[in-house]
């Protein structure tokens, strides 16, 4: 049988400022991210979030990103891998402690926006991402772009990985995504985005933009559940995965 995670970015609000639709969309993912206060999020929230992910049954994992609020970590930053390890060690400790005060297991860690991006193709980056996992929670999952710069840390460590695809982003012929500021970046058409899913967990494969067929690995989907048609969207999603015989559960029961 064809097993697969689900995963959201979540716990993004900040302080009198709601984003997403965190309640709506967790009873339908497997896995959640949760935002560590740097690109969003803030205490109230991150504890908040673990809670509700908790009552789930969610796999729960850190989301650290850049210290970059007004560009909700989206922004490419000029940092060293000294850097970004000390970063990604900081926020992963402070989602440690909520997650441990809930008596929650955290399952997982997955950057956020352009430290994942950057990551996904920088060597030196991803190398300082894996390490920080390794020396701070070696049983953790690292999940990564699949096919990725991180994917490839995380094993030469010696971490367990997942590999991430995404249900609405285009895909460049190097198996990375297209940028957003690209036109096409994001696929608007939710039966071609569905369809797409579907080949990518049952074939391991998708077609880039340019055409090509590109090999790829699907152990967790990343969805967005930003507005009423995203959440309706991760509904199709899964009764669609279900209905052709793939499992959906947590990266915990995936990646050994």
């Amino acid at each position: 049988m064809f097993k697969v995670d689900l995963n959201s970015d979540l716990g993004e609000s900040f302080g009198s400022y709601t984003i997403g639709m965190d309640s709506s969309i967790i009873p339908f993912v497997s896995s959640v991210n949760i935002a560590c206060g740097w690109h969003a999020g803030d205490p109230l929230v991150m504890a908040e979030t673990v809670k509700s992910a908790m009552k789930s049954g969610a796999g729960i994992g850190a989301h650290p990103g850049y210290p970059d609020l007004m560009g909700f970590g989206r922004r490419n930053l000029a940092v060293t891998p000294a850097e970004v390890k000390a970063y990604t060690l900081y926020q992963l400790g402070a989602l440690t402690a909520f997650v441990k005060a809930a008596n929650g297991t955290l399952q997982h860690l997955k950057p956020h926006g352009a430290m994942y991006n950057m990551a996904a193709t920088d060597a030196k980056l991803a190398q300082a991402i894996a390490e920080a996992v390794y020396e701070a929670s070696p049983d953790l999952i690292l999940l990564g772009l699949a096919n990725s710069e991180m994917v490839k840390a995380g094993k030469r460590v010696g971490i367990r990985v997942a590999q991430e695809v995404f249900a609405d982003r285009a895909y460049q012929a190097n198996g990375t995504l297209v940028p957003r500021s690209q036109p096409g970046a994001v696929l608007h058409d939710a039966e071609e985005a569905i369809a797409r899913v579907v080949r990518m967990v049952k074939k391991g494969e998708v077609v880039a933009i340019t055409g090509e067929t590109v090999e790829i690995s699907a152990d967790s989907i990343c969805v967005h559940g930003d507005n009423p048609e995203a959440v309706e969207f991760v509904k199709r999603i899964r009764t669609t995965l279900e209905d052709e015989g793939v499992m959906v559960t947590a990266l915990r029961n995936l990646i050994t």
